[in-house]
């Protein structure tokens, strides 16, 4: 089910008062995360030390080969004391430099890199060459202290040098992009390597090499590392989706070729853009920061919802590619902070900020409506860095507030008593037993920063730029020599304007002084997920009467009613994927009796939301039983909160599907003749689900299913669609209505262009094919059919065909309907909320009715042999829903 998202914005009181963190309590918090730190770094060594990262639950090391494989997160483990060199840098930053000379000296004496071991190329370059690296700059800086590391000869720039040339081999492809695994001893050619077959990776994966590698190269003086990494970012730029200027999640790494084409700021895709713009600041390369800022443009054109971020797909960006986010993206906000972008990084920060508080963690994914999606949190450390760098930006100690939350929630719910524990499941608090080596690599480094004063550091940070592993590299890189720096693609004249900002890094300790600022740019979504500050209900004066309009009562097509919402502040807003946000601004209503009555509305809809949500119901089935189908094609269909139960249904509802006129459903049906007994065909939008029941039950239909149409939407990527009423009793309804996705919908479609009638079956799960035919021989009656037919439903259908669609007339402007519960009802086209009407989009379609398929039977044949392999995706994928827990 994808519920409505309802965004309770309000302009009125604060929850917190917003006053400065005093001076010892910062001091608290500062020494409370260097000893959560300690617990975390002595149980690693006590108990895990070789070993890559340790095991919280047991007390023990995790060495790949021993524990049972977790998959592909096992390719971050490479035998090398992952934890320890991960966290060099961070023991540094904490002011233990007694622990990191000792640290350093381990990895010297112990760690080996030539391990006869595959590992992941993008894992081993961000975390161990990295690691490497971060910890070569701090004991380049210690030694220049003259107090300590006077030993240090370069030893970690030596063993870094020796894992980059270890990678190399990986980029041994025509395009330049990595394989996305490599073997430590022998490369990736060879059958001893164990890898080299694998064709796609992962956008990321490519395009986060450029930090290290240049560092890498700048520190020894060998170009190879940054020139491989330039190599692998110019193809990737030169792959991106032309008119959108976006990039997809995986690539072949041989053709170019997008495996998948969606694209979002999360996982698969983030840090390729945060290469972007740090390559830019770490290296002063101008080209690096002209394509950030080209993406960038795209990405708030088209992926980003304020506050929400949505993956969108790269050829059509206008249409969501899935209605969850997942966590990773919890790091652009403080990108958006280095860019210089705070109102959005506000934004989409507090919206996490919530569903943290909601959850205790972010939850690896969750839905717009900010339930679980999946429900694992492995200590993820994007939102402390984000919490970070907008408490830089903005000095607002409300920032510091979500640090104390952040520790808060770690000791009360992972801290066990050998380290920090994952949560396997947000929902139940279970743990799992893994400690990941960023957990001390980036969450204790963000979190010191957040509550440390400058005379806490040991060093100067803006000196430096955090890798996406947040390990260290010093600015002065930029100076150091590379031999084949591009030229620049911009003019004299673009290099000479200082005023254009997007060329510039901004001062973010100059751009907001006042903490207002932010704080009035959270208000109108603090509520977006919980309501943390109930209100009391309003003084009215005596003879005011109750609220004018409460939300059970509200009815999205009454013209009244909205006129109502508009006086209290509260306005509709169409997100691009069809949803519906109702907001309210308290400051645009009509009096401040108004203003509260729109609060107490906007609550009630949200406590309606949370009981319509309690009352998911399982998917439904719709089940392909005629000619040459048979019951094999199965698609999966979301339930209407109304109408025919189909789950109390021994038999289910079968019959042949017409398509109705108008296909939208939305007015008198005009071909009632053919509706009749019939199943009917909809299309999604202009009206609501129960309107388009109503108006086919009266033309005699014995069922229905909506079509979205949304182009390109499907129950792979998009959660169960649930169908709610209209706001008022819908008992009148009692036939079946199912929803299918676009993807589905047009399997039903091309069926019955293909074969003059199509018979389905409407009911709660798949049916047995002996069952539907009532024990009768399917494969008889399926072999009957290949001679010449006797009847129309059995076998080759005969008649008209009733596919046909037509070219919806212009309609005179109507204002949409919007449910105000959480089940999705029709809420399509484009509305203005500052206008009186809206003006529904125009469909065009073919009118002429489609003629008996022509041509090559052959050809035919393999036409639906085609489909049926795809249909069968979707067979498995509602056995495999029927099985989940709903």
């Amino acid at each position: 089910m994808s519920p409505v998202l309802f965004l309770l914005m309000l302009f009125g009181a604060l929850c917190s008062s917003g006053k400065p963190m005093r001076r010892e309590e910062k001091l608290k918090l500062r020494n409370q995360v260097v000893e959560m730190f300690d617990h975390a770094y002595q149980n690693y060594m006590d108990h895990a030390y070789p070993a890559d990262e340790l095991m919280p639950l047991t007390c023990r090391g995790r060495v790949r080969g021993l524990e049972p494989s977790r998959g592909d997160v096992d390719d971050a483990l490479g035998k090398f004391s992952l934890t320890l060199i991960d966290t060099l840098d961070t023991l540094v930053l904490l002011n233990k430099t007694t622990e990191f000379e000792a640290a350093v000296r381990r990895v010297l004496s112990d760690v080996r890199l030539d391990n006869d071991i595959v590992v992941s190329v993008f894992e081993t370059n961000i975390r161990v060459l990295g690691g490497l690296l971060g910890g070569h700059s701090m004991a380049v800086m210690l030694k220049e202290g003259r107090q300590h590391m006077q030993w240090y000869q370069d030893e970690l720039l030596h063993m870094a040098k020796d894992l980059g040339l270890r990678l190399l081999p990986a980029f041994n492809t025509s395009s330049g992009l990595p394989y996305p695994r490599v073997n430590l001893k022998h490369g990736v050619m060879g059958p001893e390597t164990r890898t080299g077959t694998e064709t796609d990776t992962c956008t990321a994966c490519a395009g986060t090499m450029i930090l290290e590698f240049a560092a890498l190269s700048r520190f020894t003086g060998d170009p190879v590392f940054e020139e491989h990494a330039r190599r692998a970012l110019d193809f990737l730029w030169e792959k991106r989706q032309r008119n959108s200027n976006l990039v997809g999640t995986t690539i072949n790494i041989h053709s170019g070729e997008w495996v998948r084409r969606d694209s979002g700021v999360g996982a698969g895709i983030d840090s390729y853009y945060e290469y972007l713009l740090k390559a830019y600041v770490l290296l002063g390369d101008d080209e690096f920061l002209q394509r950030f800022n080209t993406h960038y443009a795209s990405i708030m054109k088209y992926i980003s919802q304020p506050p929400l971020l949505l993956d969108v797909h790269i050829h059509k960006p206008l249409l969501p590619a899935r209605t969850w986010m997942d966590s990773l993206l919890a790091f652009f906000p403080g990108l958006q902070v280095l860019k210089g972008d705070i109102r959005p990084a506000i934004e989409t920060h507090e919206m996490l900020y919530q569903v943290t508080k909601k959850h205790n963690f972010l939850p690896e994914a969750f839905t717009t409506d900010f339930r679980v999606h999946w429900a694992q949190h492995p200590l993820r450390p994007e939102f402390a860095e984000s919490t970070y760098f907008l408490y830089k930006a903005t000095g607002d100690p409300y920032y510091l507030e979500a640090g104390r939350t952040i520790l808060d929630n770690l000791n009360r719910f992972a801290r066990v008593p050998c380290g920090f524990a994952a949560m396997k499941d947000v929902r139940t608090g279970s743990h799992e037993d893994r400690m990941d080596s960023f957990f001390l690599a980036e969450m204790f480094k963000y979190l010191f920063l957040l509550f440390a004063e400058a005379e806490d550091l040991p060093f100067d940070v803006e000196d430096y730029v955090f890798t996406t592993e947040a390990h260290l590299l010093p600015l002065s890189l930029s100076t150091a020599p590379y031999s084949s720096t591009p030229t620049s693609n911009r003019t004299a004249d673009e290099e000479l304007d200082d005023s254009n900002f997007d060329w510039t890094c901004p001062n973010t300790r100059l751009l907001f002084p006042d903490p207002a600022f932010p704080r009035n740019l959270r208000e109108p979504i603090r509520s977006a997920v919980d309501k943390s500050c109930p209100r009391p209900a309003p003084y009215r004066e005596p003879g005011m009467g109750r609220p004018p309009l409460r939300a059970q009562d509200f009815m999205a097509n009454n013209p009244e009613h909205l006129e109502l919402l508009r006086r209290m502040g509260v306005s509709l807003i169409h997100l691009k994927d069809g949803r519906v946000q109702l907001v309210q601004h308290a400051t645009q209503a009509v009096s401040a009796v108004a203003a509260e009555d729109g609060v107490r509305f906007m609550q009630e809809m949200m406590e309606l939301s949370s009981q319509q949500q309690k009352e998911q119901l399982p998917p439904r089935a719709i089940q392909i039983v005629s000619h040459p189908f048979f019951g094999r094609v199965v698609l999966t269909a979301g339930p209407a909160q109304f109408g025919t139960d189909l789950s109390k249904s021994a038999t289910g509802v079968r019959g042949f599907v017409t398509v109705a006129e108008p296909y939208s459903g939305c007015s008198e049906i005009t071909n009632a003749e053919y509706v009749q007994g019939h199943i009917a065909l909809l299309q999604r939008g202009q009206c609501m689900f129960a309107e388009k029941a109503r108006h086919i039950q009266k033309a005699g239909a014995i069922g229905g299913i909506v079509i979205d149409d949304n182009e390109g939407s499907s129950s792979d990527t998009a959660p169960l669609f649930q169908m709610a009423g209209d706001g008022r009793s819908t008992d009148d309804v009692t036939l079946p209505l199912l929803f299918l996705f676009h993807k589905e919908g047009n399997i039903l479609l091309e069926a019955l262009k293909e074969y003059r009638e199509v018979e389905v079956l409407l009911s709660d799960k798949a049916r047995d094919r002996a069952a539907i035919f009532k024990g009768a021989d399917v494969q008889e009656a399926e072999e009957d059919c290949q001679t010449e037919a006797t009847t129309p439903t059995s076998c080759e259908p005969v008649g008209q065909s009733h596919v046909s669609t037509v070219q919806l007339d212009e309609v005179s402007p109507t204002q949409e309907e919007v449910s105000p519960v959480a089940a999705p009802q029709e809420e399509k086209g484009p509305i203005d909320p500052r206008a009186d009407s809206a003006q529904p989009k125009q469909e065009e379609r073919d009118s002429a009715k489609t003629k008996e398929p022509e041509g090559d039977t052959d050809s035919s044949r393999q036409s639906v042999d085609e489909l049926l392999a795809d249909w069968r995706e979707d067979l498995e994928a509602f056995q495999q829903m029927e099985k989940d827990e709903l």
